[in-house]
């Protein structure tokens, strides 16, 4: 019998590890920016562009290029809704740490 976890806002346990600083920090940043277009849930367009100009600068090439982020969408937006879930942006991250260890895909 497997147990579910909370999500996220409802566990208000502060990280105690580093790692857990990092999960916690990808959590904020995502609710920190979707939800203003529209779905609290999902990152819209524009607030994907806003997320990767402001954090991930350095890791996605051509970050104020919008035609360039709005491809990186697309290869990441797998029911292709115009919108990226956590579970979406969560594989993105998982690729860019990826790429930036050197561990290839």
């Amino acid at each position: 019998m497997s147990r579910r976890r909370s999500p996220p806002e409802q566990t208000a346990t502060r990280p105690s590890s580093t790692m857990e600083a990092a999960i916690f920090t990808l959590i904020t940043q995502f609710k920190a920016h979707a939800g203003k277009d529209g779905a609290a849930g999902t990152l819209s367009r524009d607030e994907f562009r806003s997320l990767v100009a402001s954090q991930l600068p350095t890791y996605v090439p051509n970050p104020h290029d919008p035609a360039a982020v709005d491809q990186l969408m697309g290869s990441q937006d797998q029911n292709h809704d115009g919108e990226l879930t956590f579970y979406e942006f969560w594989q993105l991250i998982g690729k860019l740490a990826s790429e930036q260890g050197g561990f290839g895909l």
